[in-house]
């Protein structure tokens, strides 16, 4: 009220009827900076403008890094992966030397695929390794953009060894984003893609042994993973599985684990009596069972994908897991053991989760000796018909 009123009663009216007048402006001034373009507020980065797309949804391409001289033994797989997927789409191939591309477009022509069709396309761009689904690119629909998010990445927590290099394989997605002219967002945690499972809508999957991890991220909390997955991603249902497979130094990637087939249904591997992994070992059954319960929790259907044999390589034996697949333009490359029953029974299978595609069954024993395979060795950029378009 002014220092001087003749009539108080009227002025103490006029001047609650300011306050509240004043109040009703910030409210609306502060309610327009937050939807302004240039100032979104978390909650609508949160849930109404980031989404990351399935894998089964359009793509523009995939991606790989060609093994260079510690992993030839890869080199014959990822001939008959190229020829395999340039079939269907176009294929990035990023290439650390001339020597390299020489030796590249010689394995090709050696599987009888021509390393000059129009869909192989070829960059020279620094790596370290042939394994792109960990330190690639993941591609986020972010305001109406397609996106990329650079999470960091150090060789797996260091898993194979204090003397891997792996700095030219974290800044890849700053390669991949100047070559593509796509904004690139820096994200100061380390994770791999491969640990990232969505099915498109409003889901993730990922597994908190390897994002929890204190070789990755030291003090990081479950509780801050579920919200930078819901704040980076845009989905509202973070389901965490547990557990490592015996021998897997990725410590349990969840695309050796579980698998979106469509929105709603997620494939789970199940031990057998004809697998290494036992029913009910307390091992690899329990991280399995787990998984499968969790999800089934969460509430999606989950088909349990039967191991039903074990294959040899390099002095080490292990289990024909079938489900690091990775899903293109009308095709599914499979992991393929050099076991015609299992493999071919496998191919059945997966015909069935992804009807209306081919699947073809790429041998790869080197590649699953080391850790990983066809869907690890790979990394798929949405197409941009997917920013308009989701299931």
């Amino acid at each position: 009220m002014p220092r001087s009123c003749k009539f108080p009663a009227v002025c103490i009216a006029i001047a609650r009827k300011i306050t509240v007048f004043e109040t009703f402006i910030s409210i609306v001034l502060t309610l327009i900076i937050f939807v302004s373009p240039n100032h979104i507020s978390l909650a609508s980065q949160e849930f109404g403008t980031i989404r990351v797309p399935a894998e089964w949804e359009p793509q523009e391409a995939i991606w790989i890094q060609w093994p260079g001289r510690y992993e030839k033994v890869y080199e014959t797989a990822f001939a008959r992966m190229s020829i395999v997927i340039s079939s269907y789409q176009k294929l990035h191939i990023l290439y650390h030397d001339d020597n390299i591309r020489d030796q590249a477009e010689g394995a090709i022509s050696a599987a009888g695929g021509d390393p000059g069709t129009d869909n192989i396309h070829w960059h020279r761009i620094p790596n370290n390794s042939a394994w792109m689904r960990d330190n690639g690119p993941v591609y986020v629909i972010r305001n109406g953009e397609m996106r990329i998010q650079n999470w960091q990445f150090n060789a797996w927590g260091g898993a194979f060894g204090a003397d891997i290099p792996y700095r030219e394989d974290n800044r890849v997605p700053e390669a991949v984003g100047k070559l593509l002219d796509m904004p690139v967002d820096q994200v100061d945690i380390v994770h791999e893609r491969g640990n990232l499972e969505f099915n498109g809508i409003d889901s993730v999957i990922l597994n908190w042994s390897t994002i929890g991890d204190p070789n990755r991220n030291t003090g990081y909390t479950r509780a801050q993973a579920e919200e930078d997955m819901q704040t980076r991603f845009g989905v509202e249902r973070v389901v965490f599985i547990e557990g490592i497979p015996e021998g897997d130094r990725t410590r349990g990637h969840v695309d050796g684990i579980a698998r979106f087939i469509n929105t709603d249904t997620v494939v789970v591997p199940k031990c057998t009596a004809t697998s290494l992994c036992q029913p009910g070992d307390g091992k690899d059954s329990l991280v399995y069972d787990n998984a499968a319960a969790s999800i089934s929790s969460a509430g999606f259907t989950v088909i349990r994908e039967p191991i039903e044999g074990i294959a040899h390589f390099g002095g080490n034996q292990f289990d024909t897991d079938y489900i690091n697949w990775i899903v293109g333009n009308g095709f599914v490359i499979v992991v393929g053991f050099d076991k015609p029953e299992t493999d071919s029974a496998a191919r059945r299978r997966i015909q069935g989760y992804f009807p209306g595609r081919d699947i073809h069954v790429v041998e790869m024993l080197g590649s699953w000796n080391a850790g990983g395979g066809a869907h690890c060795h790979t990394n798929d950029q949405p197409a941009d018909s997917t920013i308009n378009n989701h299931p």
